[in-house]
């Protein structure tokens, strides 16, 4: 682990007359304006200090890690993958008139939804649905997982978050890549409880928003170390024990769609995430079901971007 800013005064090349990042946000704006090349520099010349390290490098055990970056705005793909809408028509059977599983399939009477999704005529997929997970959720690598008072049925979603590198509005999917900064992860977790009534269906402030169900990180990849992001292996562990185990070749639609989605409905700044929806294997879908529990152990990892570990704790 670099310490940037002190790396930044300390060695001198023609790229050190670029500013250093205030913060996150801040450096992926300026990422490909010269922040990029200072950063390259910097590694190159640790790498080449071997042993003799110099102060303002740490061991990652060494530090705190803290959230990679604090999103405006955080959005998460609901039901991305085939066997997930399987388990999920199944576990909400009984709670609400879900309807049928479909495996990701549109059913008939499926239309357009004018100005954000136009449906290709061979598109035989269900329209894309997103919904906010606030900024207030977020916990990073090592945080706890606290479980809310009287909440027991407490769920994990293994997710690869997007994250946003520069304004984007309307963006068609040819270009979506260009308007992605890199990769990281988010453990959508989920409270399965439910709001003790049907009003409305599904309530999903109740189900996603709860105080530190947003663990992200532990860091974020940027896209050039990613070589396709539909080609990644997902694994989820709970205490030691796979849960999940997967493809990012599974979704149902891929990242560049979902940039298309979503900045058809609102701008997305840089730092933003959009979190790609979790394969098959949640608890409450298990039979019998399992939930977290306090001292449980959660670690998600998606290849090429990271591992992400957090505890559980009671309230």
């Amino acid at each position: 682990m670099i310490d940037f800013a002190a790396a930044h005064a300390a060695i001198q090349t023609p790229a050190s007359k670029v500013a250093p990042p205030s913060d996150m946000k801040d450096l992926i704006v300026r990422h490909d304006q010269g922040l990029r090349t200072r950063i390259l520099d910097i590694i190159r010349s640790v790498e080449a200090a071997g042993a003799n390290r110099p102060a303002y490098v740490f061991d990652v055990t060494a530090v705190k890690i803290l959230p990679p970056v604090m999103p405006t705005t955080m959005l998460n793909v609901a039901v991305n993958y085939a066997e997930h809408d399987r388990e999920a028509a199944i576990l909400l059977r009984d709670q609400i008139a879900a309807g049928p599983m479909t495996l990701g399939a549109a059913l008939p009477g499926t239309r357009s939804a004018p100005g954000i999704w136009e449906r290709a005529p061979d598109d035989k997929r269900w329209n894309p649905y997103m919904f906010i997970k606030l900024p207030s959720t977020i916990i990073a690598e090592g945080e706890a997982i606290r479980l809310p008072p009287g909440r027991t049925q407490v769920d994990w979603e293994c997710e690869l978050g997007v994250v946003i590198g520069r304004q984007a509005s309307r963006v068609p999917v040819a270009q979506g890549a260009s308007y992605i900064f890199g990769y990281t992860i988010q453990n959508d977790v989920s409270d399965r409880g439910g709001r003790g009534d049907t009003r409305y269906g599904t309530d999903w402030l109740v189900a996603k928003n709860h105080d530190t169900f947003g663990p992200l990180g532990p860091f974020i990849t940027p896209k050039e170390f990613v070589a396709d992001p539909q080609k990644l292996t997902i694994r989820f562990t709970l205490n030691g024990t796979v849960m999940q185990e997967a493809n990012t070749s599974f979704m149902i639609h891929n990242v560049y769609e979902q940039v298309m989605y979503a900045s058809h409905i609102m701008t997305l700044r840089p730092g933003d995430i959009i979190a790609t929806g979790t394969p098959a294997g949640i608890g409450s879908a298990r039979t019998p079901p399992i939930y977290f529990k306090p001292g449980d152990r959660s670690v998600c990892t998606y290849e090429r971007v990271g591992t992400l570990t957090n505890p559980v704790v009671g309230s």
